[in-house]
């Protein structure tokens, strides 16, 4: 991972993303989120974006969350409900 440069704007739309935890063949672990189109996308829901991170990618994005979000390492957190789905949105 490396820090971006590019002209970048805030997403018109938002998407539904579901996050999973999957098991590799030597048994670690990974965080996949998974991202779908808009809800105004004419074809039927499907996976625009899979993305697996491993621990050490984790505890990068970790700190870069927190410098983003310093109200998060404070206490806040969204919800994660029983079935694995996290209240909160991504764009």
């Amino acid at each position: 991972m490396a820090i971006g440069t590019q002209n970048v704007k805030i997403h018109p739309t938002e998407v539904d993303c579901l996050l999973q935890i999957v098991e590799g063949p030597t048994g670690s672990k990974y965080l996949q989120l998974s991202t779908f189109g808009s809800d105004s996308r004419e074809s039927k829901p499907k996976t625009s974006q899979t993305l697996q991170f491993d621990e050490e990618f984790a505890a990068t994005m970790i700190r870069a969350l927190q410098s983003c979000f310093p109200h998060v390492a404070s206490g806040h957190r969204n919800k994660v409900e029983q079935n694995g789905s996290v209240e909160g949105s991504a764009s």
